[in-house]
C-alpha cells in the first residue's frame, strides 16, 4: 500500500526547518529568534542560547541575554562573535547586549542571496522526497503490489504535492526578501 500522506507530511517538515532558518535572519528589527543557530560550547556539549540565559528584546533594535552563570557569559559572547550574524555584543556583569545595527544595502544584498541559496536547497530536499516517493511506487510495481495506472495516479498525486510545497517555498523567499529590503 503506497501512502501518499507520509510524503507529504515529510515535505511539511522541510518546510518548518526551512522557515525557523528564515525567522533566525537578521532583518534590522530585534527578535529573539535570531540567536537560535548559535551554539555556545559550555559542560562539554553545545547548547543553544536560550538554555544558557533569558533572552529579552527591551527595545525594537536591542537584544539582552541576562546569562545565568557567570563563568558562560564570555563563552556565550565569543559564540555570537563567531555566528554570521555580524553583531557586536556588549557585556555587563552577566548581561549580554547585542545592538542591532541597521542593514546597509550591500548587506541586505548578501542576505537577498542567503534565502535564495536557502530556499533552493529546501526545494532540493523537497525534490528530493518526490524522488524517494517515485522510486518506492517503481518498487510497488516492480513487485506487482500496484497496477500501472495506479502507479501514474499516484505519481501524478506526488507531482501536485511537490508543486504545492515548491509554491509555499518561492511565497516564504519572497516575503522574507520583501520585508529585509522593507526595513
Amino acid at each position: 500500500m503506497f501512502d501518499e500522506k507520509s510524503y507529504g507530511v515529510k515535505m511539511v517538515k522541510t518546510i518548518d526547518v526551512f522557515t525557523k532558518e528564515l525567522s533566525s535572519l537578521r532583518t534590522g528589527r530585534a527578535n529573539a529568534s535570531m540567536l537560535d543557530l548559535v551554539k555556545v560550547d559550555v559542560y562539554g556539549q553545545l547548547m543553544p542560547v536560550n538554555q544558557i540565559g533569558s533572552i529579552t528584546t527591551p527595545e525594537p533594535r536591542m537584544i539582552n541575554i541576562q546569562v545565568w552563570d557567570q563563568n558562560n557569559v564570555s563563552l556565550v559572547d565569543a559564540a555570537i562573535k563567531k555566528s554570521d550574524l555580524g553583531l557586536n555584543p556588549q557585556i555587563d556583569g552577566q548581561l549580554i547586549r547585542l545592538p542591532i545595527p541597521e542593514l546597509n544595502e550591500e548587506r541586505r544584498n548578501e542576505m537577498k542571496k542567503m534565502i535564495k541559496s536557502m530556499g533552493e536547497k529546501c526545494k532540493v530536499s523537497v525534490r528530493n522526497i518526490r524522488r524517494e516517493a517515485n522510486e518506492d511506487l517503481k518498487k510497488l510495481l516492480k513487485n506487482k503490489e500496484l497496477s500501472e495506472d495506479e502507479e501514474k495516479s499516484h505519481e501524478k498525486n506526488i507531482q501536485n504535492i511537490t508543486d504545492k510545497h515548491i509554491l509555499i517555498i518561492d511565497d516564504k523567499v519572497a516575503l522574507k526578501e520583501k520585508e529585509i529590503m522593507t526595513i
